[in-house]
Protein backbone atom coordinates (compact mmCIF):
# COMPACT_ATOMS: atom_id res chain seq x y z
CA UNK A 1 0.00 0.00 0.00
CA UNK A 2 1.26 3.33 -0.95
CA UNK A 3 1.63 6.23 1.56
CA UNK A 4 0.68 8.28 -0.95
CA UNK A 5 -3.12 6.95 -0.98
CA UNK A 6 -3.04 7.53 3.03
CA UNK A 7 -3.83 11.25 3.58
CA UNK A 8 -3.05 10.81 7.46
CA UNK A 9 0.02 9.70 8.64
CA UNK A 10 0.52 6.19 8.49
CA UNK A 11 0.45 4.72 12.18
CA UNK A 12 1.40 1.45 11.23
CA UNK A 13 -2.31 0.39 11.78
CA UNK A 14 -5.10 -0.64 8.90
CA UNK A 15 -7.58 1.75 10.34
CA UNK A 16 -6.49 5.02 8.43
CA UNK A 17 -9.27 6.75 6.60
CA UNK A 18 -8.67 7.92 2.73
CA UNK A 19 -10.73 9.82 0.81
CA UNK A 20 -10.68 9.21 -3.09
CA UNK A 21 -12.30 10.45 -6.25
CA UNK A 22 -13.72 7.75 -8.17
CA UNK A 23 -14.11 8.07 -11.80
CA UNK A 24 -14.95 5.73 -15.14
CA UNK A 25 -13.10 4.66 -17.86
CA UNK A 26 -14.56 2.46 -19.83
CA UNK A 27 -17.02 0.81 -17.59
CA UNK A 28 -14.36 0.60 -15.01
CA UNK A 29 -14.07 2.33 -11.60
CA UNK A 30 -10.74 3.89 -10.79
CA UNK A 31 -9.35 6.40 -8.33
CA UNK A 32 -7.14 8.84 -7.34
CA UNK A 33 -6.57 10.34 -3.79
CA UNK A 34 -8.76 13.46 -3.31
CA UNK A 35 -5.97 15.81 -2.29
CA UNK A 36 -4.25 14.77 -5.76
CA UNK A 37 -7.52 16.20 -7.59
CA UNK A 38 -7.24 20.24 -8.27
CA UNK A 39 -10.73 20.36 -9.90
CA UNK A 40 -12.94 18.38 -12.13
CA UNK A 41 -14.26 20.63 -15.41
CA UNK A 42 -16.54 19.82 -18.44
CA UNK A 43 -14.87 18.61 -21.40
CA UNK A 44 -13.56 22.07 -23.52
CA UNK A 45 -11.21 22.31 -26.84
CA UNK A 46 -8.55 21.34 -26.78
CA UNK A 47 -5.40 22.19 -28.61
CA UNK A 48 -3.21 19.42 -30.22
CA UNK A 49 0.61 19.81 -29.87
CA UNK A 50 2.78 18.10 -32.73
CA UNK A 51 4.81 15.41 -31.74
CA UNK A 52 3.42 13.94 -28.67
CA UNK A 53 2.87 10.61 -27.68
CA UNK A 54 -0.60 9.29 -28.89
CA UNK A 55 -2.12 9.48 -25.70
CA UNK A 56 -1.34 13.37 -24.86
CA UNK A 57 -4.17 15.34 -26.88
CA UNK A 58 -2.90 18.34 -26.29
CA UNK A 59 -3.38 21.66 -23.76
CA UNK A 60 -5.98 23.92 -22.30
CA UNK A 61 -6.02 27.21 -21.23
CA UNK A 62 -7.54 27.22 -17.43
CA UNK A 63 -7.60 30.54 -16.06
CA UNK A 64 -4.54 31.76 -17.62
CA UNK A 65 -2.48 28.83 -17.09
CA UNK A 66 -1.64 25.97 -20.11
CA UNK A 67 -2.15 22.69 -19.20
CA UNK A 68 -1.51 19.51 -20.93
CA UNK A 69 -4.31 17.13 -21.67
CA UNK A 70 -3.71 13.46 -21.62
CA UNK A 71 -6.89 10.58 -22.70
CA UNK A 72 -6.71 7.99 -19.76
CA UNK A 73 -8.35 6.02 -22.21
CA UNK A 74 -5.39 6.15 -24.65
CA UNK A 75 -2.92 5.80 -21.96
CA UNK A 76 -4.57 2.34 -20.60
CA UNK A 77 -4.72 1.17 -24.45
CA UNK A 78 -8.43 1.20 -24.54
CA UNK A 79 -10.38 2.32 -27.57
CA UNK A 80 -11.37 6.18 -27.87
CA UNK A 81 -14.88 6.95 -28.18
CA UNK A 82 -16.62 10.63 -28.74
CA UNK A 83 -16.84 13.12 -25.73
CA UNK A 84 -20.54 13.39 -24.08
CA UNK A 85 -22.46 14.55 -21.50
CA UNK A 86 -20.68 12.94 -18.84
CA UNK A 87 -17.13 13.29 -19.94
CA UNK A 88 -15.04 15.44 -17.98
CA UNK A 89 -11.00 16.59 -17.22
CA UNK A 90 -10.03 16.03 -14.22
CA UNK A 91 -6.66 18.11 -13.35
CA UNK A 92 -4.62 16.62 -10.76
CA UNK A 93 -1.29 17.57 -9.00
CA UNK A 94 1.62 15.46 -10.95
CA UNK A 95 4.56 15.98 -9.42
CA UNK A 96 4.05 19.60 -8.54
CA UNK A 97 2.87 20.71 -12.07
CA UNK A 98 -0.93 20.49 -13.52
CA UNK A 99 -2.41 17.64 -15.47
CA UNK A 100 -5.63 17.55 -17.01
CA UNK A 101 -7.03 13.90 -17.45
CA UNK A 102 -9.98 13.04 -19.81
CA UNK A 103 -12.31 10.18 -18.02
CA UNK A 104 -15.53 9.00 -19.43
CA UNK A 105 -17.20 10.07 -15.86
CA UNK A 106 -16.75 10.82 -12.62
CA UNK A 107 -18.45 9.29 -10.07
CA UNK A 108 -18.47 10.37 -6.40
CA UNK A 109 -16.00 11.00 -3.54
CA UNK A 110 -15.79 7.74 -1.26
CA UNK A 111 -13.68 7.76 2.08
CA UNK A 112 -12.15 3.92 2.60
CA UNK A 113 -10.22 2.52 5.38
CA UNK A 114 -6.67 1.46 4.72
CA UNK A 115 -7.99 -2.03 5.49
CA UNK A 116 -10.14 -2.42 2.42
CA UNK A 117 -7.02 -1.28 -0.05
CA UNK A 118 -5.36 -4.66 -1.53
CA UNK A 119 -2.44 -4.74 -3.18
CA UNK A 120 -2.41 -5.06 -7.43
CA UNK A 121 -2.27 -8.05 -8.49
CA UNK A 122 1.05 -9.32 -9.35
CA UNK A 123 0.09 -9.37 -12.98
CA UNK A 124 -0.20 -5.98 -12.89
CA UNK A 125 2.35 -4.98 -10.16
CA UNK A 126 5.03 -6.50 -12.01
CA UNK A 127 5.30 -4.20 -15.25
CA UNK A 128 7.04 -0.93 -15.49
CA UNK A 129 3.56 0.45 -17.40
CA UNK A 130 1.75 -0.53 -14.73
CA UNK A 131 3.42 0.56 -11.74
CA UNK A 132 0.72 3.43 -10.90
CA UNK A 133 -1.89 1.37 -10.06
CA UNK A 134 -0.74 1.01 -6.32
CA UNK A 135 -4.00 -0.90 -4.94
CA UNK A 136 -7.69 -2.41 -5.32
CA UNK A 137 -10.18 -1.64 -3.41
CA UNK A 138 -13.18 -4.95 -3.05
CA UNK A 139 -16.48 -2.36 -2.90
CA UNK A 140 -19.33 -4.18 -2.32
CA UNK A 141 -20.63 -3.83 -5.98
CA UNK A 142 -17.83 -3.50 -8.04
CA UNK A 143 -13.73 -2.82 -7.53
CA UNK A 144 -11.81 -0.11 -7.67
CA UNK A 145 -8.44 0.63 -9.01
CA UNK A 146 -6.30 3.18 -7.22
CA UNK A 147 -3.78 5.05 -9.15
CA UNK A 148 -1.00 7.30 -8.11
CA UNK A 149 -0.80 10.10 -10.69
CA UNK A 150 2.97 10.98 -9.65
CA UNK A 151 3.65 7.27 -11.15
CA UNK A 152 1.95 7.76 -14.60
CA UNK A 153 3.69 9.89 -16.50
CA UNK A 154 7.46 8.69 -18.20
CA UNK A 155 10.26 10.99 -17.79
CA UNK A 156 9.73 12.11 -21.36
CA UNK A 157 6.18 12.94 -20.49
CA UNK A 158 6.94 15.10 -17.03
CA UNK A 159 9.44 17.26 -19.48
CA UNK A 160 6.71 18.20 -21.81
CA UNK A 161 4.51 18.87 -18.49
CA UNK A 162 7.28 21.28 -16.86
CA UNK A 163 7.44 22.84 -20.76
CA UNK A 164 3.86 24.13 -20.55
Amino acid sequence: MSNALVPVKNTGTQGELAQLVSFNIFNEEYGVEVLKVREIIRMTAITHIPNTPPHVEGVINLRGKVIPIMSMRKRFGMAETESDSQTRIIVIDVGGDLTGFIVDSVAEVIRISGSEIQPPPSMASGGIEQEFIVGVVNRPDRLLILLDPDKMLSQTERQFIGEC
